[in-house]
């Protein structure tokens, strides 16, 4: 029971901000992160990606994280990251990072490098 409410508050830790959505704009390759500000739904930030392939399999390669200036620091980048991972992994997809924050964010959540992969 300790367990499951530990994990409970890490989780929560990591939903700061529940309602922000995450959208794909294949495009410009990029995962963008949304939320209402105000009443006005608002662009946060983004997570550049590429797509490849490595020893055979097809891999998002996670380039870069930025968050808007005026929302740094608030865990948008977090929620971000977060919602990205869970559906790579949802999606039975894999992805290597070459983000400092995302490399920083999977040493405090190690339980989001089940589909890692090394990169090639």
């Amino acid at each position: 029971m300790a367990e499951q409410a530990g994990r409970s508050g890490q989780d929560a830790e990591k939903n700061v901000h529940p309602h922000a959505e995450m959208r794909l704009d294949e495009d410009r390759r990029r995962a963008e992160l949304w939320d209402v500000i105000d009443g006005t739904e608002t662009f946060i930030g983004f997570i550049g990606y590429s797509e490849e392939t490595i020893a055979g399999e097809p891999v998002l390669r996670l380039q870069h994280t930025v968050i808007s200036p005026r929302f740094g620091r608030r865990g948008y980048a977090r929620r971000l990251v977060t919602l990205l991972l869970e559906k790579i992994e949802a999606e039975g997809g894999a992805f290597t990072s070459e983000c400092t924050y995302i490399d920083d964010y999977l040493r405090r959540y190690p339980e989001h490098r089940r589909n890692q992969v090394a990169a090639g």
